[in-house]
């Protein structure tokens, strides 16, 4: 199967934890937008849920689609998110972000009862870093912030470059407003203590690592669907 197709598979497979009336927090990234498709094929039968979006784009996708939404504001509380990843260690905790959306998908995640993440393969790794770690930031401050990150991971024994990420010649913006870091650390062992200390310094809104969150994860391949589950 092509990548695509083992997105497909992952988000069909995950479909199948969505039950009639759940509540549920839709994802972000192309896996998600898979899930979109399909969630709304079930929505056009007459399944009935209804969806917290975690980035503009899912939420129009939802639309275009006819999968009903509602915000955090009027339903704060989900029964379960299907979201992607980047990356996924044996314990489920995940690098989030490289859509652009790790805020609102950790809020997001953190208002539901369950996660379950969908990816391919591809994404698993035993010690994450492999790809660069996303870290939100304020736009006032953005050179003090920057150089805090630096030294708060060096304190840590890890080093490598900092990239504001860009759209063309201008800075990426979120959703939220925030400009993001991205953190080419390589292999981060202690993903807790890099966690607190990236929260500790007052310029960065939120970083992509999940800790915690993730209840299993549907993991395509070429020899089927594989679903882990935390141990925690």
């Amino acid at each position: 199967m092509d990548a695509r197709q083992l997105k497909v598979e992952a988000a069909r497979a995950a479909l199948s934890h969505v039950r009639d009336g759940m509540r549920l927090g839709i994802g972000t990234g192309t896996t998600a937008e898979e899930f979109v498709r399909l969630l709304a094929e079930k929505v056009g039968a007459g399944m009935n849920v209804v969806g917290v979006p975690t980035s503009e784009r899912t939420a129009a996708l939802c639309m275009e689609l006819g999968v009903p939404l509602t915000t955090l504001e009027e339903t704060p509380e989900l029964d379960l998110t299907i979201d992607g990843a980047d990356e996924i260690d044996p314990s489920l905790t995940l690098i989030k972000g490289g859509g652009g959306a790790l805020l609102r998908e950790k809020i997001v995640a953190a208002a539901s009862s369950r996660m379950i993440v969908i990816a391919d393969r591809s994404k698993l790794v035993e010690t994450l870093g492999r790809f660069p770690l996303p870290v939100e930031v304020n736009r006032f401050g953005l050179r003090a912030t920057e150089i805090a990150v630096s030294k708060a991971a060096a304190a840590l024994g890890l080093e490598g470059p900092i990239a504001l990420r860009m759209t063309g010649s201008q800075p990426f913006v979120t959703d939220g407003g925030h400009f993001i870091l991205d953190a080419s650390f390589g292999r981060i062992p202690d993903t807790r203590a890099l966690s607190d200390a990236l929260h500790a310094i007052p310029g960065v809104v939120e970083h992509g690592l999940f800790i915690g969150l993730a209840s299993a994860a549907v993991i395509a391949g070429d020899d089927g669907i594989e679903t882990v589950y935390a141990t925690r």
